[in-house]
């Protein structure tokens, strides 16, 4: 049976695995051991991240649309349900950039569901 080097190969595995753990802390970054350990969690979170923004984001929206809506003297949940009732379909996103950027644009709105 014939040799095989295989040290091409393996040095090219660890490098490609050093690249994702480029601006890590400490020997996460050279380290290969740490490095693989860090990454498992890296990605990990990486994941979650991206779930839990979106969470964060409509959280955020609803706090900047609860705050507009009160100066108008509404509630909330009062307003997300005259919006249902009139079958106005304006997402949260858009509801807090026109609380933000066009307040008077908003304030219509808030009239007209009342």
């Amino acid at each position: 049976m014939t040799r095989v080097k295989r040290g091409t190969i393996a040095h090219k595995k660890r490098e490609k695995l050093l690249s994702y753990t480029k601006g890590f802390k400490w020997g996460r970054k050279s380290k290969e051991r740490a490095a693989k350990e860090a990454l498992l969690h890296a990605w990990t979170h990486a994941f979650q991240g991206r779930k839990q923004k979106k969470r964060d984001y409509r959280a955020l929206w609803q706090a900047q649309i609860n705050a507009a809506v009160r100066s108008e003297g509404i509630s909330y949940s009062a307003f997300i349900h005259a919006l249902k009732i009139k079958n106005i379909e304006i997402d949260r996103k858009i509801l807090s950039t026109l609380a933000k950027k066009q307040p008077d644009t908003f304030s219509k709105i808030v009239a007209s569901v009342r």
